[in-house]
């Protein structure tokens, strides 16, 4: 695939659907957990559940046997858009979906058992503020060293340049000084291999790992080279390196 033919592709991917990736041929080693896996673990069927930056609401949905009912907010329109879609086709009538700033969470205080938010930004403060007393409160969110080798090909990318641990530093702080306690943090680094460029690309087009991807000519030149220097026989190499953080009111 030469450079107008990688132009071309990325001309076609249609606009974002969510965040699912199910189509996205890759494999994964390494992946310590499954996020809501673990925060389903601490809900209980009568619980009221929140999800932060829910995007289309696929993972919200795959999970709605767990609580009582579930919330997912997003501040985007068109992520909105595609979870009440997505419900719609469910046959879950225990989720809501409403578009809102992480920053002002418009919700009675001591309202949720349980708050998620998974590579979004959030308001320790204002999740304090909509917990019980007692509750939890769990994020995942993506390492500054996340796709590491891709963001040094391109000489750019998103926290790129920034020393590892600096955002789960921060972000432990902030839940500190919001009261919370039991603040644990735990990573992995897991490697990917996706199985096709037409995969990767994809995965550059709806993620913003690399600002701006495919407005300069010379990424497409850029991204043959680091395919060509990282392919193996299980597929093209990168990684994935998560965070994730637990703390209780």
């Amino acid at each position: 695939m030469n450079a107008v033919e990688y132009k071309q592709f990325y001309d076609q991917v249609g606009k974002i659907n969510g965040w699912d990736f199910s189509k996205v041929k890759s494999v994964s080693e390494g992946i310590a957990w499954d996020f809501y896996e673990e925060v389903i673990q601490y809900c209980k069927k009568s619980d009221l559940l929140l999800d932060i930056g829910t995007g289309g609401g696929e993972a919200l949905l795959s999970i709605a046997d767990s609580a009582l009912l579930l919330i997912g907010i997003d501040l985007s329109t068109g992520m909105i858009e595609t979870a009440l879609n997505n419900v719609k086709q469910s046959n879950k009538s225990n989720i809501r979906f409403l578009q809102m700033d992480a920053e002002k969470l418009d919700f009675p205080d001591h309202f949720f058992n349980v708050v998620s938010c998974r590579h979004s930004a959030f308001s320790a403060k204002e999740i304090a503020k909509v917990l019980v007393n007692d509750g939890v409160f769990f994020t995942q969110q993506v390492s500054e060293y996340d796709k590491l080798n891709l963001k040094e090909a391109f000489g750019r990318g998103q926290s790129f340049g920034t020393k590892k641990g600096v955002l789960k530093n921060q972000y432990i702080a902030e839940l500190a000084d919001a009261g919370f306690t039991d603040i644990q943090s735990f990573e992995y680094n897991a490697t990917d291999y996706f199985e096709t460029a037409e995969d990767f690309i994809f995965l550059l087009k709806h993620t913003p790992i690399i600002p701006n991807f495919g407005q300069s000519e010379t990424d497409f030149q850029i991204l043959q080279q680091f395919i060509k220097n990282n392919q193996t026989e299980q597929g093209i190499r990168t990684n994935s390196e998560r965070f994730m953080i637990t703390a209780r009111k």
